[in-house]
């Protein structure tokens, strides 16, 4: 099959990549539930009844390489206290690295500083942050 776009190929060659991701990322999680199996029966030799159900999923967070965990919220409600108007999630994170003497973030670094400020925002609208207007991205401003 022959394909004369450029943007096209590319779509087809990402598509196949995506697709080997995944494949891979299901052969792996086959062999990590395996391990578990694993680990199960020697908790189970150990004490017969214990209900492994009850044992909940350990979830692994990325440390931010520029603010201590808890610290996120006050960092961006500086950021909010310092402009002059409101500003979008982007905005506040890129502050907050600014401030920190951050000289150049990876684009991966500076997408998870832009979730956890989010999810900090989120979880305090209405009590010291709000947001402004209804467009998007969200704008917030100090209430």
């Amino acid at each position: 099959m022959e394909h004369n776009h450029p943007i096209l190929s590319g779509l087809i060659k990402l598509h196949a990549d995506l697709g080997g991701q995944i494949f891979e990322n299901r052969k792996r999680a086959e062999k990590l539930a395996e391990d578990m199996k694993h680990v199960e029966a020697v908790i189970r030799m150990f004490e017969p009844s214990f209900d492994v159900r009850k044992i909940s999923m350990k979830r692994r967070y990325k440390s931010n390489p520029w603010f201590k965990r808890g610290t996120l919220f006050s960092h961006a409600i500086d950021a909010l206290r310092v402009a002059e108007k409101p500003l979008t999630v982007r905005e506040i994170a890129e502050a907050m690295i600014h401030a920190e003497g951050a000289e150049t973030p990876t684009p991966e670094s500076v997408r998870d500083l832009i979730g956890g400020v989010n999810a900090s925002l989120q979880n305090n609208a209405g009590k010291s942050v709000e947001k402004v207007g209804d467009g998007m991205p969200a704008m917030w401003k100090l209430i």
